[in-house]
């Protein structure tokens, strides 16, 4: 399969102000298959270290910060001469060694001209204490499950074709409009899991892909367990398990009270940043405003939770395959639809997406695009009925304004439909 995220490791590969390169990532995203892929592709060679495995390796930073003399001993380590710019060093599993993650402010500083790149399990959390990490001294990316595009590609490469010469205010025709709504709803089935997307691909079978997500979550929820740090694991697991009932509540936005009877957000705050630190869960703040700069009107006690995978959100609700697949109405449709969306918005633009709710007007979306803001929709079918959505855009007029559904991509008034299958393409389309 393709990841779009090779792109930007292309573009920072060229970048003159390069550091070393650090990929932050929920467990079992791709992190490893995507640097090898990168080394492989890109470089003449690479040169593998896994801190997990290879637990000898820990010594050589203990006991030196000399950037070369480390390029020295992990050259024979490796069996070959590491080469500035021709070999890409990858540093697997790094959170197993503190000492290698603070060596990189040494390649920065001292080496810059050796193409270094790190990832590891729950990096994000160790990343999220600023003294954990050479501040300012590396380059960061987040890697995320599969979109829709990349899955299409995988899965069905002809299709893929069609789909990725769309472009702003085209006439989709019928027959493509109906095979990519099913190929919509197999990815809501399967998500964007790198191993789910690759049984699909070549077995086809369901069954193999529930299995797969039912392990997935027990190896997070067995992560949560082994979790020895200030945060208590048992929250993490109590927060975690809450999501479903959390999203499927009218206004769907996070009650800590739901978690356990009488809970307050002492209790589970530090939780919660530890799943969005680790990438499981996507938090969306509600803005008091629908103005630029969304990020200052931010409710910080207001938010919404996220699983930060629909096919495994899709599993933990137990929601069967048939009644996506044969496309019926089931509880908790639109809160998988809107799951799905912003999967698809997640890292596509400079901002991350909001909300907007107050006791005259919801709005499923805010994002913004410049100094611009986008009010946004979501529904689960053809269902175009949205008085709220209506009476904002009415009042409002912003340049755009997105409903996404099952129709077709057509104007409608002020509102712009665009079908679920393209949520990963908005930027083009506007």
């Amino acid at each position: 399969m393709k990841r779009s995220a090779v792109a930007n490791l292309i573009k920072w590969k060229t970048d003159k102000e390069r550091k070393p390169l650090v990929i932050r990532g929920a467990r079992q995203v791709g992190k490893t298959w995507l640097m090898k892929e990168f080394g492989r592709t890109c470089y003449e060679s690479f040169a593998y270290f896994n801190f997990d495995e290879e637990d000898g390796l820990k010594s050589i930073f203990e006991t030196n910060k000399n950037p070369q003399r480390i390029i020295e001993l992990l050259s024979m380590i490796a069996g070959k001469k590491i080469l500035p710019g021709e070999t890409l060093i990858i540093f697997d599993e790094i959170q197993e060694c503190p000492e290698a993650l603070n060596s990189l402010k040494y390649f920065k500083e001292k080496a810059n001209e050796y193409h270094v790149i790190a990832a590891g399990r729950l990096l994000g959390t160790l990343l999220a204490k600023p003294k954990s990490y050479p501040v300012g001294m590396v380059n960061l990316l987040d890697l995320y499950p599969l979109t829709f595009d990349e899955f299409l590609e995988a899965v069905d490469p002809a299709l893929y074709t069609y789909y990725g010469n769309i472009v702003k205010e085209q006439t989709i025709e019928e027959v493509f409009h109906s095979r990519l709504l099913e190929a919509y709803n197999s990815y809501l089935v399967i998500g964007g899991m790198p191993e789910c997307v690759a049984s699909w691909a070549e077995h086809r079978d369901p069954s193999r892909i529930s299995q797969i997500q039912r392990e997935l979550i027990e190896v997070y929820e067995n992560d949560f367990s082994k979790h020895n740090g200030s945060v208590n694991s048992g929250r993490i697991l109590m927060v975690f398990r809450s999501i479903v009932s959390q999203l499927a509540k009218p206004n769907e936005k996070f009650m800590y009270g739901a978690v356990r009877e009488g809970g307050r957000a002492r209790d589970f705050e530090e939780a919660i940043e530890w799943l969005v630190s680790a990438g499981m869960l996507n938090r969306v703040y509600n803005v008091s405003k629908t103005e630029h700069p969304l990020s200052a009107f931010d409710k910080l006690d207001a938010f919404k939770l996220f699983v930060f995978d629909t096919g495994l959100l899709k599993h933990m609700a137990g929601i069967d395959n048939g009644a996506i697949l044969l496309k019926s109405d089931y509880q908790f449709k639109g809160q998988l639809t809107e799951n799905y969306v912003l999967q698809q918005l997640r890292g596509r633009f400079d901002v991350e997406p909001r909300y907007y709710a107050d006791k005259n007007c919801e709005l499923d979306f805010v994002l913004q695009y410049g100094t611009e803001i986008i009010p946004i929709e979501v529904k689960s079918g053809e269902n175009k009925s949205a008085p709220s959505f209506k009476g904002y855009v009415s009042d409002n007029k912003p340049q755009h304004a997105i409903r996404f559904s099952k129709r077709g991509y057509r104007r409608d008034g002020l509102i712009t439909n665009i079908p679920l299958y393209l949520a990963c393409k908005l930027k083009d389309l506007l």
